[in-house]
C-alpha cells in the first residue's frame, strides 16, 4: 500500500511526465542531464550553476528520464540545439537561449519563420495567467504570433506603432489580437505608425486615449517579445522609414542595431536617443524593468546587431539560430550577465 504522501508524489510525477515540455525546459533538462550523467557534477553543484534549488535539479533529472530525454545518449528535439543554446546562456548570463538549427538551404534572409514557432512555444512557457504580455513591432514576433497554439488567459499589448499604419491588418495589430483571441484575455493595440515626422506629432498621438491606454500598461508588463534589425536596408524597420539624409547621420553615430526603435552601437550603447522622441514605442528604461524581454532574432545579417543588443541590458531571453549563435559564441569580450539588467552608459 502506498501512504497518501507517496501517492501524491507518484501522481505529481506522471502528471510531470505526462506534460509538454517548452524549449527552455528541455534545453535545460539537457544541460543539468549533460552536467550530472556524463560530466559527474553532484545535484547541488547543478543548482549553484543554475541558480535553483537541488529539489529542482533532481525533479527535472526525474523529468528528462520520464520524457525519455536521457538514455545512454543526451536527446533534444533534432531543430533544438542544446550545446549551443546552454554555451550561449552562460556566455551572455541570460536567463534563457534557445538555439534552433538553421535552414539546411542557408540564405542571408533575416528572421527564419521555424525562430517563431520556437519562440511561440518558448512564450507558452513563460506566460502565466494573469500575466501581461507585451509584443512589439518585427516580422519575428508577427511570425511567432502566427504559430501561437496556447497561452494561460492574459492581458496582451502592443509596445510599439505600426511599419505601416495601413498595413496594421498584417503586423503588429493583427498580432496583440491573435495572442489575445488564443489566451482568452484582453487586446490593447495601438492603431499609429512607429515614426512620426516630428516631436510634436508623436506627443500628440501618445495623449490619444487609445494609445496613452496601452501606454499606461507598460509598467505592468510582465513578458515581453522583441525583434532585432542590424542598420541596413531590408533588416531594420526604422532604417527603412527613415530618409537618406537621416540614415546617415545614424550611421555616423555609430549604430549597430535597433531594437522597438531604439538605437545601439557595437557596446551596447544608446546612440540617436533624438530618434525616440518621434516615436511610438515603450521607452528604454520601462522596457529594462520588464522581468522577461525575449528577444526574437537569427541569421548571419542580424549576428552583431544580437550581439549588440544582448550588451545593453534590456534583453533576458533570446531565441536564435545556429548561423547567428556561432557568430555570438566568439565575439568580442564576453559582456556582463544580461541578467544584471545593467545600462553600458552608466
Amino acid at each position: 500500500m502506498y501512504s497518501s504522501e507517496e501517492s501524491a508524489v507518484s501522481a505529481m510525477s506522471a502528471g510531470r511526465a505526462a506534460m509538454r515540455m517548452g524549449p527552455a525546459e528541455l534545453v535545460q533538462a539537457a544541460a543539468m542531464a549533460r552536467r550530472f550523467y556524463l560530466e559527474g557534477k553532484s545535484k547541488i553543484q547543478i543548482a549553484e550553476e543554475f541558480g535553483v534549488s537541488r529539489f529542482k535539479v533532481a525533479r527535472v533529472l526525474e523529468t528528462a528520464l520520464d520524457r525519455d530525454l536521457v538514455r545512454i545518449e543526451i536527446r533534444v528535439p533534432a531543430e533544438l540545439d542544446a550545446e549551443r543554446s546552454d554555451a550561449l546562456r552562460a556566455r551572455y548570463g541570460l536567463r534563457h537561449a534557445v538555439v534552433v538549427e538553421s535552414p539546411a538551404e542557408a540564405d542571408d534572409s533575416p528572421d527564419p519563420e521555424n525562430l517563431g514557432e520556437v519562440a511561440a512555444d518558448l512564450l507558452g512557457e513563460l506566460v502565466h495567467e494573469g500575466d501581461v504580455l507585451g509584443l512589439a513591432w518585427g516580422r519575428s514576433t508577427i511570425h511567432m504570433a502566427t504559430a501561437l497554439h496556447t497561452l494561460p488567459p492574459c492581458t496582451v499589448v502592443q509596445l510599439t506603432g505600426v511599419y505601416d499604419a495601413g498595413t496594421a491588418e498584417r503586423g503588429s495589430v493583427e498580432a496583440v489580437r491573435r495572442a489575445a483571441q488564443v489566451s482568452g484575455g484582453e487586446a490593447h493595440p495601438i492603431y499609429a505608425p512607429m515614426l512620426l515626422p516630428d516631436p510634436a506629432t508623436a506627443a500628440a498621438l501618445r495623449s490619444q486615449t487609445g494609445i496613452s491606454r496601452a501606454f499606461d500598461y507598460f509598467d505592468k508588463v510582465t513578458v515581453a517579445a522583441v525583434s532585432i534589425g542590424s542598420w541596413e536596408p531590408g533588416v531594420s524597420t526604422v532604417h527603412d522609414m527613415l530618409g537618406e539624409e537621416e540614415r546617415r547621420h545614424y550611421a555616423s553615430l555609430g549604430v549597430a542595431a535597433e531594437m522597438s526603435a531604439h538605437l545601439f552601437d557595437a557596446r551596447g550603447r544608446r546612440v540617436g536617443r533624438d530618434l525616440g522622441e518621434r516615436c511610438i514605442t515603450v521607452e528604454s528604461e520601462r522596457l529594462r524593468r520588464i522581468p522577461e524581454v525575449v528577444a526574437i532574432a537569427g541569421g548571419h545579417r542580424k549576428a552583431a546587431a544580437i550581439d549588440a543588443v544582448l550588451r545593453s541590458g534590456l534583453v533576458t531571453s533570446l531565441v536564435t539560430d545556429t548561423a547567428a549563435a556561432d557568430y555570438l559564441l566568439t565575439a568580442g569580450e564576453p559582456p556582463r550577465p544580461a541578467l544584471d539588467r545593467a545600462d553600458p552608459d552608466d
